[in-house]
């Protein structure tokens, strides 16, 4: 007997799940189970727009879900539209790969202030996430970003570049608009840590001096390295280049472009100032102290900035019946297999990705995280589904009134954004909104 599989979230550990099982020598069919019309993931909503190589990955993506084997149901959202023992109705097994969307908070005073954001709430502004409000604030001059990932640089670029230099890019009319308002001229990107150790990618790093309107600034003070660091980026070849491109970055003057990006080192996050809004930001000088850690100097700057943009790590949120530990920001699990309270392993409920492991590696961990799941999941899973008939979850899903979406659907509406950058020579434009989405999809 086809054992049924339902994955929860058609991003990349979703649809990298549901090609390890049906490549399997069990026999498997696979029902992808995402929240939004499109599937995904991070990689349609959470990867800045002027980087289309990464993109590149939806193609790999598309292969999967074309496969007869599989089959996406869109627009169902876990613990509203279908509850987890429903699931288990209609399914054998549950695999959830639901990711990481929000902020990690910073923890300081001010950081609720108007003018206090995360970055994935921005990124998914500008990636025209269907669920978020089509305008965003964009009237600070000066601008801090803290962080020290490839999000802080997206963010710190997406700021800083010009709203016509995204034109080549797939961003809609109202993104445009928004970019072409915005006032900032000075974004300041703070560092905990020394240069060797922060998380840019050689690549995203360079990127940041591509643009014609854009100086790169890296600033002197903080910039240390020590013996531990030196050690560090001997054995991290990606950690060398980045460090030597900052290197060669220290201290160069402004040549005068109308936006400058500012990285600064050992600065820590400490208070942010206003009365009813962002007017500042309180930073720590850090030191180094020989084992690749911080710790604080006592000596601070006021950093005159009317916004703040938290990039320091994205966050799971927990699901409806499922335990969630809320420190790790994961869902409980050994291997994959979802642990309850006492650490027993819930029959037939299995996670992925970075719900099951933190927000942290690329899209080969993704993969041999979902292997391991995959694994553990043959081996345990029996038939045990009452309702087996593919049709009878979309007959459950149209009884509730559930407007749900197909890979048919998604290749209307990824046929109609294509078509709607044809006449600029763009790749594409994206449809934002989710009704627009739907309605393209019919």
């Amino acid at each position: 007997m086809t054992l049924r599989v339902a994955v929860v979230g058609a991003g990349p550990a979703g649809i990298y799940t549901a090609d390890h099982l049906v490549k399997s020598d069990t026999g498997v069919s696979v029902d992808i189970l995402e929240r939004l019309p499109a599937p995904f993931g991070l990689v349609r909503y959470g990867v800045a727009p002027d980087h289309p190589r990464i993109k590149e990955i939806v193609k790999a993506l598309q292969r999967v879900l074309a496969n007869p084997r599989v089959r996406l149901l869109g627009n169902v959202d876990l613990g509203i539209d279908l509850k987890l023992d429903e699931l288990r109705t209609y399914y054998d097994a549950v695999v959830i790969a639901t990711g990481a969307m929000t902020d990690r908070p910073l923890g300081i005073v001010g950081e609720d202030l108007p003018g206090s954001f995360g970055a994935a709430d921005f990124v998914s502004w500008y990636d025209a996430h269907p669920d978020v409000p089509r305008s965003w604030p964009l009237t600070a001059k000066s601008v801090a970003v803290v962080g020290a990932g490839n999000v802080a640089l997206d963010v710190a670029r997406v700021l800083a570049k010009t709203a016509d230099e995204m034109l080549t890019t797939d961003i809609p009319e109202h993104v445009h608009a928004g970019l072409q308002a915005n006032r900032a001229t000075d974004v300041h990107v703070f560092a905990r840590r020394g240069p060797a150790y922060v998380k840019f990618s050689p690549l995203e790093l360079r990127e940041l001096a591509h643009s014609p309107n854009i100086d790169v600034v890296v600033h002197p003070e903080g910039f240390e390295v020590d013996k531990a660091s030196m050690e560090h980026i001997a054995t991290n070849k990606q950690a060398k280049i980045v460090l030597d491109t900052l290197a060669n970055w220290v201290g160069r003057e402004p040549t005068g472009k109308p936006h400058r990006i500012h990285l600064h080192f050992l600065e820590q996050p400490v208070t942010i100032h206003g009365d009813h809004r962002v007017e500042a930001l309180r930073t720590e000088r850090t030191q180094l102290v020989g084992d690749g850690t911080v710790i604080g100097t006592g000596e601070e700057t006021v950093w005159d900035v009317q916004a703040v943009y938290r990039a320091i790590g994205y966050r799971s949120t927990p699901l409806p019946g499922l335990p969630f530990d809320d420190t790790a920001g994961v869902i409980p699990n050994s291997g994959g297999r979802v642990l309850n309270l006492a650490d027993e392993p819930i029959p037939s409920i299995y996670v992925t990705g970075w719900i099951k492991r933190g927000p942290i590696g690329l899209i080969g961990h993704t993969k041999s995280d979902a292997a391991e799941t995959v694994t553990h999941l043959l081996a345990e899973t029996r038939p045990t589904a009452t309702k087996r008939e593919p049709q009878a979850i979309e007959d459950h899903l149209t009884d509730r009134g559930v407007d749900f979406t197909t890979f048919a659907h998604w290749e209307r509406v990824d046929a109609h954004e294509l078509s709607l950058g044809r006449p600029t020579k763009r790749p594409r434009v994206k449809v934002a909104g989710r009704e627009e989405m739907l309605l393209a999809g019919r």
